[in-house]
């Protein structure tokens, strides 16, 4: 047997090989969806968003001339002073069915942790909750949503042969238009509204590039309130949300975007719900070509699914009936005729107010990731 051999991902032709080594991985797989071939690329740049907050390592693992595996480490500065933690967190970690490469591959990190004096290493965790994050662990013949990150059933068997063991779960769940609504929804939604002098915005009135200019701020400080003590989550700085903004720009589609405001325009709700383009990905491995610029076009103007990318509630509010308006308004988008299903994407198994608000629909329970942790 060949030996495994480690290397840093330093030069042009490492990099590229590192991004291109999940495509070939995961090659005709049909439930395998790629990231962004280009925002892959430019985490390597020096101006990467999150270059101001966080440090990084690229390893690939060789087997002769043989690629077979990759991970990241990364240090997340912000979260460790915010939680006093000394953390590094793995991610893009992807190999062949093999424990020895994988050894060798959380081995490296596992030492630039320690030389960067930490004592944890935990994830799949990206440098915000914004990535891809949680190894899936049930739920493998399901398609992958363009956010998630889909992984072999034996991933999970090759971290715990590491000894890394269970931190977290996230839920995801599969919903469709209630097949009998809830009369009382609608009724206290409407109460919700006129005793909290609320609002929903009608996007019909400005174009999309408008109407995110305008609530932008105001949406990005409620997500910062609303997720701050969630599970590995980080405050934005600027260059994170114009990243987030440059990124879903394309795809968004301003009839599937909910916002709550108050009489001064302030968002003190919103649900950021995105078209499905995961199939539209797949035969490019994320790369941007023509046809496929075309594909998610397509898919983003006359959605057959959307994927919830961020929903939340500012506290204040948490109790005044406005998630009955956030219920009303997505079973309204399900009930269109247009919209096959919802995807949840990641749900904390401990965020039970936010899954009991799945009751209400057709759900189904249909993924489950998890997050591993190993105490160096």
């Amino acid at each position: 047997m060949q030996s495994i051999n480690i290397i840093e991902v330093k030069t042009p032709s490492q990099r590229k090989a590192f991004v291109n080594f999940p495509l070939k991985l995961y090659k005709n797989n049909p439930y395998f969806v790629p990231p962004l071939y280009g925002d892959e690329m430019a985490q390597f740049k020096k101006k990467h968003a999150y270059s101001d907050t966080c440090e990084t390592v690229f390893f690939l693992a060789k087997q002769g001339r043989r690629i077979v595996g990759r991970i990241q480490g990364i240090l997340q500065r912000q979260s460790n002073e915010l939680r006093s933690e000394k953390r590094v967190r793995f991610t893009r970690f992807d190999a062949i069915n093999d424990v020895d490469v994988a050894k060798a591959l959380f081995g490296a990190v596992e030492n630039w942790a320690l030389a960067q004096g930490m004592d944890t290493v935990c994830g799949p965790l990206g440098y915000s909750d914004l990535e891809r994050e949680g190894m899936l662990i049930e739920g493998f013949d399901q398609l992958s949503t363009f956010e998630e990150q889909y992984n072999y059933d034996y991933y999970p068997v090759l971290l715990e042969s590491c000894g890394y063991g269970k931190e977290i779960d996230w839920l995801e769940f599969r919903l469709r238009a209630a097949k009998e609504p809830n009369p009382m929804i609608a009724k206290v939604a409407e109460r919700a509204l006129e005793l909290s002098g609320l609002h929903v915005v009608d996007s019909s009135k400005m174009s999309k590039k408008q109407y995110i200019e305008t609530y932008k701020d105001s949406v990005f400080d409620c997500l910062d309130e609303c997720y701050r003590h969630l599970y590995g989550t980080v405050p934005f700085t600027e260059n994170m949300k114009q990243q987030m903004i440059d990124q879903f720009m394309l795809i968004l589609n301003k009839e599937c975007l909910v916002v709550i405001c108050d009489k001064n325009e302030r968002v003190v709700s919103f649900a950021l719900c995105i078209p499905g383009i995961g199939k539209a990905l797949q035969k490019s491995g994320g790369r941007l070509t023509l046809p496929t610029v075309c594909k998610v076009l397509h898919a983003a103007n006359h959605p057959k699914t959307l994927d919830l990318g961020l929903i939340g509630v500012l506290p204040e509010y948490q109790n005044s009936g406005v998630n009955a308006v956030m219920l009303r308004q997505l079973n309204e988008i399900l009930s269109s005729g247009k919209i096959e299903y919802a995807e949840t994407n990641l749900n904390l198994e401990t965020n039970t107010q936010v899954m009991a608000q799945w009751k209400y629909f057709d759900s189904t329970l249909h993924k489950r990731r998890r997050s591993y942790i190993k105490t160096l």
